[in-house]
C-alpha cells in the first residue's frame, strides 16, 4: 500500500512541471526535508528571513549537487580524491542542469587582478592590439612597417610596361675579409654582377672581370668611398636579378618571387629595387624605423602578468618604493612659494625652494598656484625642473649621493614610500608595448577610461578594410562585455582598477559579466544577492540583464531581499517561516500575487504593507557636529560636508557618486590620523573641523570577514567562548580529570583533537580543482577528544554547544545571566540563527558587518563616545531584519555613539536623522553634494535620483 501511495505522489509530482528541477527531501543545514520545484527557463527569486535557509537550498543543495555530478564525469584519478566530496543531504534533484554559482564575495584578493582581466575585456583588447595595432615610432612618428616578398612584388606589378627593374642588396664586407676574398665568395654563391654607381651612373661590372684586375685597381674601383659619419658616396650593390615590367606570367612572378626572397636573405633582411637607372627604393623586412628595432606586437607583449610584457622595473605592479609623491607634497593646497614641498625647508635646505622661486618664476612657472591646480605640464616641471631651475628630482639626487651620511638617510627614509613606477608611469607594461595604437590610442590609455566612455570610443572607432576584417569578432566580444557592464551600473569603473579593491556587489556583477558574455544557454544561474550595492535606478538595469539571460534559455535563480526583483520576477519560493531551527521550510511558492495573499508568509506581509518598517516620528536634533571641508578625492568636486553626531546619519546616491570616497576615504582615515592611530593615506580635503575632541574612538564596521582562520567563530570575536569554557571547567568530571578552561578550547593543545587541530576537518589539495574538506575521521567531526565530550552540562557537551544556534543556546543558558548577556547582541543584530560555532570563512559579508555590530552593542556605555561607519550593513537583510537592525543602531545611539550609514535601502534612508545624498550621476557626472537634510526634504530635490525611490 505504501509503495502504492508513494507511486501516486511522484506520479502527481512529476505532473507539476515535466521540464521543471525538482528538488526532493532536501535536509542540508536547517532545511526540514523540503520538496520544491523550480520551473525551468525562468526568472526565479528564493526569498524570506535571514538564516531560514534559502543559501541552503541554492548553493548548499542545487549548486552543490551540479558541482558533484560535474565532478562525477571526470577520469577515475580525479575521482578517487572526490569519492569522498559531500553529498548534498538529498533524497533526489530531478532535471538538474549545468549550475554556475555567483557568489557576493570579493573573489580576489592579488594586486594583479583588474577589472579588464576579470571581466576578460583586457584580454581581447590584448588581441586586438596585438593583431589590428599600428607600431608607431615615438621619434619620426611614423608607422613602423615590416616589407616582405608581396609588397616587393606588388611595387614591381604597378609600374609601367617596359621599365627596367634590378634587384640588388649591399655589397658589405666582413670584418677579416678582403674584397677579393669576399667576391670570390659571391662568386660561389652564384651571383656574377655588381652594381656600381660611379659619378652618379649606375653601372654593371662582371665580378670575373673584377677579380683579374690587381688588388690597387680592385680598390679604386669598387670600394665604397666614405663621407663624413659612413655614408657612402659610391655605394656598391650585388645584382640579384634583372628584368624587364610587362603582364608577367604565372611563371615570371616565381622567377621574381624567388629573387625577392633571395635578396632578403643575402642583404641581412634589406633590399632595392633601381628602376630605368634613376630612382632607388628600398626595403626592409626587419621591424625597425629610425634606428630602432622594435618588438613585433604579439598578445603576450601586452600582458603584464606575462615577463614578456610587463614592464621590467616595476614587474607589472604600476607600482615601486620610490620617492612618494604624497609624502613629499603633503598639502596640495599650498604653492610652491608657501611652502607646498616639504623636504625644501629650513636653513641649509631652503636653499632648493629659493632657487626654484628665482629661476623658474622668470621662466613663467607659476610659483604662486596652489600646486592642486598645476596643470600636468607644469606639475612635471616641478619635478624635473626648468629654465635653469633644479626641481624634486634633482633634490634626491644629491641626497641620494649623500647617503653615507646619516642625517641624509633619515631624510630619505621620510618621503619613501609606494609610488607609481617611473618607468612604464603606471601602466603595468614595458614601452615596447605602448608604442603599438588602435586608433591613436594605446593600449594603456583605454584602462584608464571610465566604461562608459571607453565603449563611446569603440563605438566611434574607425578602421581600414583590412584590419576591420581582422578586428570584427574581437570587437563583438569587447562591444557585449562592454554594454552588459553598463547594464549592470559598473559604467563608473575604469578597467585597470584593482579588483581586490571592488565592493562584494561591484565584484559579482563583474562575474555576472563574464558569465554572460559566454553566451550559455540550457544553464542554471544561482545568484546570492546580486543587487548588493545598487541603487535602486541600477536594480532595473540589472533586472533587465538577468532577463536577457532567462531569455537565453537559462533558469536563473536569484537569492534576493529586493522588492522590485520580487514584482519582476516570474516565480517566487518563500523560505520560512522564521530563521534557523523555526526556518527552513517552503512557506508559499508562486508568483508575486501568491505571495502577498498568502497570510503565512512573513515577506508577503511586508510588502503589501501589512507589517512594515515605522518611519520615526521625530528626527533627533543635533548641536555637534563634524565638518570635511574642501574635499577633491577621486571624482569628489570640492566639496564640504556637515556630519552630525549622536544621530543616525545616512550618506546615499547611485553606485560610484562618491559616497565611500567621502566617507572610507577622506573622513575616516582623517579622524585616525587625528587620534594618532595608523591609517591609509587619508584623500584629498582642505581641512577636518567640528567637535572631533568629543568623539573618543572611530569603527569602520565594513564586510571584510571577521578572521582569516577557519577556527575564528562568531562566539570567539565577541568574546563569549571565554564564560562558556570557564563554566564547563567547573563541572564535577571536568575537575575529577584535572581539566582547565583551556582544555575546551580548539585553539590550543590540550582538549582539541590531534588529528585535525581542532578543525573538524581535513582538507586535501587538489592541484587543478578547488580543495576537498573531508570530515576528520579521528574525532567524527567533533573537535575535541573523546574525554573532553564526555563533560557534559545539561546532557550538552561543548561540541554540542558549539552546534547551537544563538536563539537555542539563549534559551539553554537560561540559569547562566553571563553567557546569556555576552551571546544577547546576535540576536539583537537578527543572527539568532547562526551557530555559536560556525565558520567565519562561511558567514556573508552582510552577517560579519553584523557580529561585529554585536561585539560593540555588547560593550555597552563603557566605551566613550564612538562614532560608528558602516558600509551597506542590510546586506543579506530580510525587511523583518532591517527592523531588528534598525533597533540595535538606536541603541547604539542612546548609548552615546554616532552613526554614519553609507546605504541603499529606502527604509533605512527613511529611518534616518540626517541625510547626505550624493551624485547626481556616477564617476565623473557625480562627485556633489545633492542634498543634504532630514530624510522628507529630499522629495522637492529635481537632481537626487534617491528622492525618486523615497
Amino acid at each position: 500500500m505504501a509503495t502504492k501511495t508513494k507511486a501516486a505522489a511522484l506520479k502527481i509530482s512529476d505532473q507539476e512541471g515535466l521540464d521543471d528541477i525538482l528538488v526532493k527531501g532536501a535536509r542540508m543545514h536547517n532545511l526540514k526535508n523540503v520538496t520544491v520545484a523550480f520551473p525551468r527557463n525562468k526568472f526565479i527569486v528564493v526569498t524570506g528571513v535571514s538564516g531560514s535557509g534559502k543559501s541552503s537550498l541554492t548553493i548548499d543543495t542545487l549548486f552543490a549537487e551540479g558541482q558533484r555530478r560535474y565532478a562525477e564525469s571526470l577520469s577515475a584519478y580525479a575521482r578517487q580524491f572526490m569519492a569522498r566530496m559531500v553529498k548534498p543531504d538529498v533524497d533526489y534533484i530531478k532535471g538538474l542542469c549545468p549550475a554556475i554559482a555567483i557568489e557576493q564575495k570579493v573573489i580576489t584578493r592579488t594586486p594583479r587582478s583588474t577589472v579588464g582581466s576579470m571581466t576578460e575585456i583586457y584580454d581581447y583588447l590584448r588581441l586586438l592590439f596585438a593583431r589590428a595595432g599600428k607600431t608607431i615610432s615615438p621619434v619620426s612618428g611614423k608607422e613602423v612597417k615590416k616589407d616582405d616578398v608581396t609588397d616587393v612584388v606588388a611595387m614591381v606589378k604597378t609600374m609601367p610596361t617596359g621599365a627596367r627593374v634590378l634587384i640588388l642588396v649591399p655589397f658589405k664586407q666582413h670584418a677579416n675579409r678582403d674584397t677579393r676574398e669576399e667576391l670570390n665568395i659571391l662568386m660561389q654563391k652564384g651571383f656574377s654582377r655588381i652594381w656600381s654607381k660611379v659619378n652618379g651612373e649606375g653601372e654593371i661590372l662582371r665580378i670575373e672581370s673584377l677579380l683579374e684586375l690587381n688588388d690597387k685597381e680592385l680598390q679604386q674601383t669598387i670600394a665604397p668611398t666614405k663621407k663624413g659619419k659612413g655614408s657612402l658616396v659610391n655605394p656598391v650593390y650585388i645584382l640579384v636579378d634583372r628584368l624587364v615590367t610587362k603582364d608577367f606570367e604565372e611563371e615570371d612572378l616565381h622567377r621574381l618571387s624567388d629573387s625577392v626572397n633571395t635578396a632578403f636573405y643575402e642583404g641581412e633582411g634589406e633590399m632595392y629595387l633601381e628602376v630605368n637607372g634613376k630612382d632607388l627604393h628600398h626595403f626592409s623586412n626587419r621591424f625597425e624605423l629610425d634606428g630602432i628595432v622594435f618588438e613585433e606586437p604579439v598578445p603576450n607583449l601586452f600582458s603584464f602578468n606575462n615577463p614578456y610584457g610587463a614592464c621590467p622595473v616595476c614587474e607589472g605592479f604600476s607600482q615601486v618604493l620610490g620617492i612618494d609623491n604624497d609624502l613629499v607634497i603633503p598639502d596640495r593646497r599650498l604653492s610652491v612659494y608657501e611652502g607646498a614641498v616639504a623636504p625644501w625647508k629650513g636653513e641649509k635646505l631652503g636653499w632648493w625652494k629659493d632657487q626654484f622661486v628665482k629661476s623658474a618664476g622668470k621662466a613663467g612657472f607659476p610659483i604662486h598656484k596652489p600646486v592642486a591646480e598645476l596643470t600636468k605640464e607644469q606639475y612635471q616641471q616641478l619635478w624635473k625642473g626648468m629654465g635653469g631651475a633644479y626641481g624634486i628630482d634633482d633634490f634626491f639626487k644629491e641626497v641620494e649621493q649623500n647617503l653615507y651620511k646619516v642625517q641624509y638617510r633619515v631624510l630619505l627614509s621620510r618621503y619613501r614610500g609606494r609610488t607609481t613606477c617611473t618607468s612604464c608611469e603606471g601602466y603595468r607594461l614595458r614601452k615596447e608595448a605602448l608604442y603599438v595604437k588602435v586608433g591613436g590610442k594605446h593600449i594603456g590609455e583605454l584602462c584608464e577610461w571610465q566604461v562608459r566612455d571607453l565603449k563611446k570610443w569603440f563605438d566611434a572607432l574607425q578602421l581600414s578594410e583590412h584590419d576591420k576584417q581582422i578586428a570584427k569578432r574581437i570587437l563583438l566580444e569587447i562591444h557585449q562585455r562592454l554594454q552588459t557592464l553598463l547594464d549592470v551600473g559598473l559604467g563608473y569603473l575604469t578597467l585597470n582598477r584593482l579588483a581586490n579593491s571592488l565592493s562584494g556587489g561591484e565584484s559579482q556583477r563583474i562575474q555576472l559579466t563574464r558569465s554572460l558574455g559566454s553566451n550559455l544557454t540550457n544553464s542554471l544561474y544561482i545568484l546570492d544577492e546580486p543587487s548588493i550595492g545598487l541603487h535602486s535606478r541600477d536594480t532595473e538595469r540589472l533586472i533587465s540583464v538577468l532577463k536577457s539571460l532567462r531569455d537565453l534559455g537559462n533558469t536563473v535563480v536569484v537569492v534576493e531581499h529586493d522588492e522590485m526583483m520580487m514584482r519582476e520576477a516570474d516565480h517566487i519560493i518563500d523560505m520560512g517561516p522564521l530563521a534557523s531551527h523555526l526556518g527552513g521550510e517552503v512557506i508559499v511558492a508562486g508568483n508575486y500575487d501568491e505571495i502577498i495573499h498568502n497570510p503565512k508568509s512573513l515577506t508577503g506581509k511586508y510588502l503589501t504593507g501589512e507589517l512594515k518598517i515605522e518611519v520615526p516620528s521625530v528626527t533627533r536634533k543635533w548641536n555637534r557636529f563634524i565638518t570635511v571641508e574642501g574635499a577633491a578625492h577621486n571624482n569628489l568636486k570640492n566639496i564640504t560636508v556637515q556630519f552630525p553626531l549622536n544621530t543616525l546619519c545616512v550618506v546615499s546616491g547611485v553606485s560610484g557618486s562618491g559616497k565611500t570616497t567621502l566617507v572610507k576615504q577622506v573622513l575616516y582615515p582623517a579622524l585616525k590620523k587625528m587620534k594618532g592611530e595608523p591609517a591609509e593615506k587619508v584623500g584629498l580635503h582642505n581641512k577636518i573641523s567640528g567637535d572631533t575632541d568629543y568623539i573618543s574612538q572611530i569603527e569602520l564596521v565594513d564586510q571584510n570577514p571577521i578572521g582569516k582562520s577557519s577556527r575564528s567563530n562568531p562566539i570567539t570575536y565577541i568574546k563569549a567562548y571565554d564564560t562558556i569554557r570557564d563554566l564547563y571547567a567547573k563541572q564535577p568530571l571536568a575537575k575529577m580529570r584535572g581539566f582547565q578552561a583551556k582544555h575546551f578550547s580548539f585553539n590550543v593543545d590540550g582538549g582539541r583533537c590531534d588529528g585535525c587541530k581542532g578543525e573538524g576537518e581535513q582538507v586535501v589539495e587538489m592541484q587543478f580543482l578547488a580543495d576537498v574538506h573531508l570530515t576528520c575521521d579521528v574525532c567524527g567531526g567533533k573537535r575535541f577528544k573523546e574525554e573532553v565530550l564526555e563533560v557534559q552540562y545539561k546532557g550538552k557537551s561543548i561540541f554540542d554547544v558549539l552546534d547551537m544556534s544563538v536563539d537555542e543556546a539563549i534559551e539553554f543558558f537560561g540559569d547562566e545571566k553571563n553567557i546569556r548577556q555576552a551571546i544577547q547582541p546576535l540576536h539583537d543584530v537578527g543572527l539568532g540563527y547562526i551557530k555559536l560555532g560556525q565558520s567565519s570563512d562561511t558567514l556573508s559579508g552582510g552577517e560579519a558587518q553584523r557580529v561585529k555590530l554585536a561585539s560593540f552593542l555588547g560593550k555597552g556605555k563603557g566605551a566613550g563616545h564612538m562614532l560608528f561607519i558602516f558600509d551597506e550593513p542590510t546586506t543579506g537583510l530580510h525587511f523583518h531584519d532591517i527592523k531588528k537592525l534598525l533597533a540595535s543602531f538606536q541603541a547604539l545611539i542612546e548609548q552615546g555613539h554616532s552613526l554614519i550609514v553609507i546605504e541603499h535601502n529606502t527604509d533605512v534612508i527613511k529611518s534616518a536623522d540626517w541625510l547626505i545624498d550624493m551624485g547626481p550621476e556616477a564617476g565623473d557626472a557625480g562627485g556633489q553634494l545633492v542634498y543634504a537634510g532630514v530624510p522628507s526634504g529630499i522629495k522637492k530635490s529635481k537632481e537626487s535620483h534617491t528622492a525618486k525611490f523615497l
